[in-house]
């Protein structure tokens, strides 16, 4: 192949990744998405108005007859144009976009009935999901909702300043030390829908995502329902090995396990790990290869991460111990 033909060929991989709907704020998923994508459209029209009519008077300036020309130069043209069609515009926008938004901004006051507490740390999300009787069992990296029920968010930050956003369910809020924001926001089916941190925040910023998985509302029950369950103890003696290599190598002390004595809490929960999509904020697919991947060299996959490396445990016990998280589930 040809030099000059190298170059569109390798950037042809990064065109396609551009039509995954995954994380896509122009495949709305729920009401206040399909709000924001109409504002959006509407702004698009208005600035493609606004480059026609501006390239069509340059077009006139430096081409046009004479009487054109002098007409552009008017002051009254430019009052015209230069004052009074921004004005006009720029406010027949901003009250269209606040009657658009109108449902954001002012939401229902009726209580939601899921309430699910998101803090941002460097760089992982903490999930506190409220049952109906008042407990609160935690997660990590991975929200789960009802389809056709409103969810509220209640967003803080442990550290420094993150920014929660899933572009096909809602626009992005950002969480900031000392404060909790609340977002409301609905699924209309289900799917998986990818949510990424959307304001720097170090060097792992961008692998900071997580995703959000909205189930139909009986099967989101029955999960829910099942999430403060101890889970039964491993049935294969790898993974059994595994959880007690676990708890011996102190990984205990900053991760939990419910039903076990692993209670840590400077990490990310464990309990239901097996059952996740991805491991580390939405870094990898997670099978036990890749567990047992950043176990040895955490690092290596997520510069800054505070979890040490543990390349003292060997190549089969990172292995049972993969195992018996993939277990958790």
């Amino acid at each position: 192949m040809r030099a000059r033909w190298r170059g569109p060929f390798l950037l042809l991989p990064l065109l396609l990744a551009g039509c995954s709907t995954i994380q896509s704020a122009l495949h709305p998923v729920g009401p206040e998405a399909s709000r924001i994508l109409d504002l959006t459209w509407v702004l698009f029209a208005l600035a493609a108005f606004v480059t026609i009519i501006v390239l069509s008077a340059l077009a006139l300036a430096l081409f046009g007859p004479d009487r054109a020309r002098r007409r552009i130069a008017d002051g009254r043209t430019i009052v015209a144009l230069g004052i009074v069609f921004p004005v006009v515009t720029l406010t027949a926008l901003l009250g269209y976009g606040l009657w658009v938004m109108r449902e954001n901004t002012s939401p229902s006051p009726a209580q939601p009935g899921l309430q699910v507490e998101v803090i941002g740390e460097q760089w992982w999300w903490r999930v506190h999901y409220r049952l109906p009787d008042g407990t609160i069992v935690a997660s990590a990296n991975e929200v789960r909702i009802p389809t056709g029920r409103e969810v509220e968010f209640a967003l803080r930050s442990a550290d420094v300043i993150h920014s929660f956003w899933v572009p096909s369910l809602a626009g992005k809020l950002d969480m900031i030390p000392g404060r909790t924001n609340h977002l409301r926001f609905s699924a209309d089916r289900p799917g998986v829908y990818r949510g990424q941190c959307a304001e720097y925040c170090g060097g792992a910023h961008a692998l900071m995502a997580f995703e959000v998985v909205a189930m139909a509302p009986e099967d989101f029950d029955a999960w829910l329902a099942a999430l403060p369950a101890t889970l039964p103890p491993p049935a294969e003696p790898e993974a059994t090995r595994g959880g007690e290599l676990f708890v011996a190598a102190g990984c205990g002390g900053c991760h939990a396990v419910r039903g076990t004595a692993a209670d840590g809490t400077t990490g990310p929960d464990l309990s239901r790990v097996g059952e996740r999509r991805t491991i580390a904020a939405a870094t990898l697919p997670n099978t036990p290869d890749n567990l047992a991947r950043f176990i040895a060299e955490p690092s290596h996959i997520k510069p800054g991460v505070l979890m040490p490396p543990f390349t003292v445990l060997s190549a089969d016990e990172r292995r049972a111990i993969s195992l018996y998280l993939a277990g958790l589930r």
